[in-house]
């Protein structure tokens, strides 16, 4: 399997999709999933001739798992090795979830020389955590909650978020799909322990206002309306204000997991930014 060793001697393992002399597209995941979780965005990307490298952050799918750095810096300074070392230039950046904030922290920490766009998919940016500066976001009961969970049947949080809240499947009138719980949960369960739990403080405590100050190239935010894991007001909406010339779409009735409930849709969305 390809991996990139990172200068802490951590192996990320990466996905290469497409012809290797299309657009460069670049896909980070969410907690506590994988670079398999963006899937159909990367099958369709490649099929219309982009390059869609994909990765496992640290601690997470195929990579090392390492006792510490389980945080954003270095997940931002890993999301470096990976561009650096396969020489990737004019990039179409993307962040889902967790992963919104990683790209956040790599503009925060290595600019925008070798990115052309950044999209924020249902992401963490701004900040997460309810704070006296920041009274839009969740309480930290929340978080501890999950870490409780975490520690007391990591198994059953994972099936508990993804039959849930995740892709709404606790709203009236879904049907919920075995397929994507499955495929989330086995997506968790791959995942390091002591890293899945130690990232839950990496994506709902960092402040990624100044990062997404940085953002200096064509942006595109796309959130669920009815996200009940990064509620849109505090994350989408708020993103947008910190970077007003990116382009805002709401999904109505959206949930999270919209790269999967709305795949099709954010397929489209995603190469229309891209081409424009």
């Amino acid at each position: 399997m390809p991996h990139i060793t990172t200068h802490d001697d951590v192996e990320i393992y990466y996905k290469d999709w497409g012809p290797k002399d299309g657009a460069v597209v670049i896909l980070s995941h969410g907690w506590p999933l994988s670079s398999d979780s963006w899937e159909s965005q990367a099958l369709y990307l490649a099929d219309a001739g982009y390059r869609v490298v994909t990765h496992d952050r640290r601690g997470h799918g195929r990579s090392s798992q390492p006792w510490h750095g389980n945080d954003m810096d270095h997940y931002a300074d890993d999301l470096a090795a990976v561009i650096d070392t396969l020489d990737l230039q004019d990039i179409s950046l993307f962040g889902f979830s967790t992963g919104g904030g990683e790209i956040a922290r790599y503009v925060g920490r290595h600019g925008t020389r070798r990115i052309a766009r950044l999209g924020l998919i249902a992401a963490v940016p701004p900040l997460m955590l309810k704070t006296e500066a920041n009274p839009g976001g969740l309480p930290i009961d929340v978080f501890d909650g999950i870490r409780a969970a975490s520690i007391a049947d990591r198994s059953k949080l994972y099936q508990d978020i993804a039959s849930g809240p995740f892709f709404g499947f606790n709203r009236p009138g879904t049907t919920p799909s075995k397929g994507m719980i499955d495929s989330f949960w086995l997506q968790g369960m791959m995942g390091g322990h002591k890293n899945t739990y130690d990232s839950i403080r990496a994506f709902s405590e960092t402040d990624f206002t100044e990062d997404l100050k940085k953002f200096d190239k064509p942006t595109l935010i796309v959130h669920g309306e009815d996200d009940q894991i990064v509620p849109i007001d505090a994350a989408g909406r708020a993103s947008k204000t910190l970077v007003p010339h990116a382009e805002l779409k709401v999904y109505p009735g959206g949930p999270h997991g919209i790269t999967d409930t709305h795949k099709d849709q954010l397929c489209r969305d995603m190469l229309a930014f891209m081409k424009s």
